[in-house]
């Protein structure tokens, strides 16, 4: 067997990770033809077929799959070796990828971010927005942001903002229309703003009091694949919407939306800042954890 190289195995892994030429393309700085080229390099000097391609879809092949599960832990190992390094400078460095969902990037993380790199000039932060579970070891993230009840047991986390809300708005013009619910059942007959998740099911409103939990399945002529949409065709009157509190309060403030089921609408534990518990904690991943936890978010 013709000699590999760490390099070709980094490449190997980049498109395992992403089963995706122009995906990984893109994170190794890489035109997908010179990608291409080098794995098909790669392939004739193992002597072995790694992945199965076709125009739209790629897929490990068996022994693509063994590689992948032997060489990940390895270069793991590596990159925590990388890592004891950061101990001996005076600031972290590196590059932090973290993966969270729209709302969370808007409510609560990248004012977090922001304020970090004020601080720590050596460092580079990548987010990258996907409303859907993420399993951020397999995805090459270093951490993810996510409502607490979503994070997998393995997983180490700590709050990254204060309690949430999600509140019933719509416009005054709407409720001209339509009369105002007094309860979650009212939603039944009434317009509303669907949300659908990025696995294809339609969110349930879910309301809570005195213990009683409810959840409804509403309908309306609008569906949308993303919470912070829906504030404007709300305000336009198409529809009753339910968003996070922060989305609305200054529309709520100034009379152009109105809410209903405030006593419905309880608060709950927010979001999360989350990692793998089994690997070592990146310098730049570390450094921010300390700085949520000294903003009084993590409280």
């Amino acid at each position: 067997m013709k000699s590999v190289s760490a390099a070709d195995l980094a490449i190997f892994l980049c498109i395992a990770r992403h089963l995706s030429f122009s995906r990984a393309a893109i994170e190794l700085d890489l035109s997908p033809s010179a990608l291409s080229h080098a794995l098909r390099s790669l392939e004739q000097r193992l002597g072995v077929r790694l992945f199965n391609r076709t125009t739209r879809s790629v897929a490990l092949t068996e022994a693509g799959a063994r590689l992948y599960t032997r060489v990940k832990p390895a270069f793991r190992d590596i990159d925590d070796a990388l890592e004891d390094l950061n101990q001996f400078r005076d600031t972290p460095s590196g590059t932090l990828r973290i993966n969270a969902g729209r709302p969370a990037v808007q409510l609560v993380l990248l004012p977090l971010v922001e304020r970090f790199l004020d601080i720590y000039t050596d460092v580079r932060i990548e987010v990258c927005v996907n409303d859907a579970l993420v399993d951020v070891v397999s995805a090459g993230f270093d951490a993810g942001v996510r409502f607490g009840e979503r994070l997998e047991a393995d997983m180490v986390s700590l709050p990254i903002g204060p309690y949430m809300r999600s509140v019933v708005v719509g416009s005054p013009a709407f409720f001209q229309r339509h009369p105002m619910p007094q309860k979650p059942q009212d939603l039944h007959g009434l317009p509303c703003i669907r949300h659908r998740f990025p696995s294809g099911a339609l969110y349930r409103w879910e309301f809570e009091r005195a213990g009683i939990v409810q959840e409804i399945e509403v309908d309306g002529p609008l569906t949308l694949d993303e919470v912070g949409l829906m504030v404007g065709p709300a305000l336009h009157g198409c529809g009753l919407a339910y968003v996070f509190a922060d989305m609305v309060a200054e529309q709520i403030a100034d009379g152009r939306l109105l809410q209903v089921l405030d006593d419905w609408c309880p608060f709950y534990p927010g979001l999360h800042l989350y990692y793998p518990s089994r690997r070592q904690v990146p310098a730049a991943l570390r450094a921010f954890i300390e700085f949520v936890r000294s903003t009084g978010a993590a409280a």
